[in-house]
């Protein structure tokens, strides 16, 4: 798993360009069974691929934390809103709170997620490929297949079932 992982970023690079013409043309020509489509190979990637054998998404990038994920958390950790956001959290470029250092804070060396149950919103939907109106994402999707093998293979699984020339 981690030479795929290692190998990710390049293989998402040489396909970048290719990607953007298919996005370009999904966002034109989207079929309506779209969001079907999107379900039924999200399922089928995520049957062979276990995220826990991977966890890149939680080493390398970290999510964006809603109001509501930040109540959330810090009730799970019996502590003020503000304490968590002191403790854990900065605000980025756009103004969102984000996680002050990656790899996660709450990543384990097993891979596991210590707030797994509690976890953000942004982490339980990611890699987004099951998300309704997927066309309207592709900025990043482009962005997630560099970081996540199981989103590379649902793209270039979508290329092959979706054909837009």
């Amino acid at each position: 798993m981690q030479e795929q992982i290692n190998e990710l970023p390049q293989k998402a690079s040489e396909k970048l360009q290719e990607n953007k013409k298919f996005f370009t043309r999904l966002k034109r020509k989207a079929p309506k069974n779209l969001d079907y489509i999107m379900q039924e190979l999200h399922e089928q990637e995520f049957n062979q691929t276990d995220c826990l054998e991977c966890a890149n998404c939680c080493k390398t990038t970290g999510p964006l934390f809603t109001n509501a994920d930040i109540e959330r958390i810090s009730k799970h950790f019996r502590m003020k809103p503000q304490k968590f956001i002191e403790s854990f959290l900065k605000v980025d470029e756009d103004n969102d709170y984000v996680l002050q250092q990656v790899p996660c804070s709450f990543l384990g060396s097993d891979n596991y997620c210590s707030i797994y149950d509690v976890r953000p919103k942004a982490c339980r939907e990611f890699p987004h490929t099951d998300r309704k109106k997927f066309q309207q994402i592709s900025q990043l999707t482009l962005k997630n297949i560099a970081i996540c093998p199981a989103a590379y293979n649902i793209v270039e699984a979508m290329k092959k079932r979706i054909p837009l020339r």
